[in-house]
């Protein structure tokens, strides 16, 4: 059974950076188009990022230049590198397998001074 497992969230002040890890055990993400989703208090969950095949990549407007989505077929992990961060990308971070349709259990991030 595939299980993604994030991991890195916690509370930061605005201007720092975390980096959020997506560990995927019982299967293969590395030719896998995977996702990192967002969900803020209130709101509805969100794309942030894609990586594809090949490496492509892509990202809404309001965390391009700040976030970086890369992969570790190695570690079988794909990881999401948050600078400048700003309190409105607080939230809980969910990690999503695209094709294979499975979430991870999501990891909070809170940005506040």
């Amino acid at each position: 059974q595939v299980q993604l497992v994030e991991s890195g969230g916690g509370l930061v002040q605005p201007g720092e950076s975390l980096r959020l890890s997506c560990a995927a055990s019982g299967g293969s993400v590395s030719d896998a188009v995977m996702a990192w989703y967002r969900q803020a208090p209130g709101k509805l969950r969100e794309l942030v990022t894609l990586i594809g095949e090949g490496g492509w990549t892509n990202y809404v407007d309001s965390v391009k230049g700040r976030f970086t989505i890369s992969r570790d077929n190695a570690q079988n992990t794909v990881y999401l590198q948050m600078n400048s961060l700003t309190p409105e990308d607080t939230g809980v971070y969910y990690c999503h397998w695209e094709g294979a349709r499975i979430w991870g259990q999501g990891t909070q991030v809170t940005v506040s001074s």
